[in-house]
């Protein structure tokens, strides 16, 4: 097949890249960094390098495919600490022109990578943008097939931990406690692409992607371990205390708060209602697979 795919060769891309070409298909990578051209082609993929706020270059890029897989991330909206960015309407531009290009190139088939969350638009906080995509895109014609992908925490945010482990000697939230939620490795998220992808398509269907269901002290518990920190706890703190430390070091407003309420979201367990409802089967790779990373990562930072 054809393939398109937006979000460059990152944390998924890359696997999914890398994947694709391995079982025959013809793969297109969209990457804003001209810099990644060679290293998209190293895969064995060809190289599109534009902005998905260019529409135009969207419809060029998309004419011709067998199917396109689109996806949205807040660092195509900008830097975290610029006060000035609204990530929430970037994102949502961002799905118009999915939108707009898919209709001009005649696109029949769609993935979409959305997020758990993605099911309502209350009390998710800043991942509201998953589900206002989700929704443009649901206005695109009845003979186009869509896909939506929503895979739950992935591991690879847990990296966003270390600060506050080296700065305070623990992992600090406003929520955390035994509860289990589920996570997920960035390869098992390739893996379910691409067997979307290869399935028939029809209709619009959900999936859910997990890999593991561990609580928070457990999260502190195996990373600890991996670190040499047995010790290392999950502190809980209250919204506010954390929102404060958040804005201090410089967090966009939007983003701080947007991330407060839906990790107090996280806490109530309402964030995980539609996923229990719609669970999967857990995919091969495990905490204890990923602390290994963490731990190479955590050490090499110092």
């Amino acid at each position: 097949m054809n393939i398109v795919l937006t979000g460059s060769i990152g944390n998924i891309g890359k696997p999914l890249t890398r994947r694709l070409v391995q079982k025959g298909h013809s793969v297109m990578v969209i990457s804003s960094n001209a810099e990644r051209q060679s290293t998209i082609e190293a895969l064995g993929a060809k190289a599109a390098i534009g902005s998905m706020f260019d529409v135009n270059f969207l419809s060029e890029t998309f004419k011709g495919a067998d199917l396109v897989y689109l996806m949205e991330t807040m660092e195509a909206a900008g830097d975290m600490f610029d006060q000035s960015v609204d990530f929430i309407g970037s994102i949502n531009k961002i799905g118009e022109n999915y939108k707009e290009a898919i209709e001009n190139a005649g696109v029949k088939n769609v993935v979409h990578l959305s997020s758990i969350g993605a099911h309502t638009n209350k009390g998710t906080g800043i991942l509201i943008f998953h589900y206002n995509v989700e929704q443009i895109l649901r206005q695109l014609a009845q003979d186009i097939s869509i896909k939506f992908v929503r895979p739950v925490g992935i591991y690879f945010n847990l990296f966003s931990l270390m600060g506050s482990i080296k700065n305070n000697g623990t992992i600090v939230s406003n929520y955390g406690g035994d509860q289990k939620e589920p996570w997920v490795s960035q390869l098992d998220i390739a893996d379910a692409i691409v067997e979307e992808m290869e399935n028939p398509f029809e209709g619009r269907t959900v999936r859910y992607v997990a890999s593991d269901e561990v609580s928070p002290n457990e999260i502190a518990q195996v990373l600890g371990q991996s670190i040499g920190k047995p010790d290392l706890k999950w502190k809980v703190v209250s919204d506010d205390e954390l929102l404060k430390s958040w804005l201090k070091i410089g967090f966009n407003e939007q983003v701080a708060k947007g991330f407060i309420e839906f990790q107090a979201s996280q806490r109530s367990g309402e964030f995980y209602e539609d996923y229990y409802h719609n669970k999967p089967e857990l995919g091969k790779v495990k905490l204890t697979d990923f602390a290994k990373e963490f731990a190479i990562a955590y050490h090499g930072d110092k």
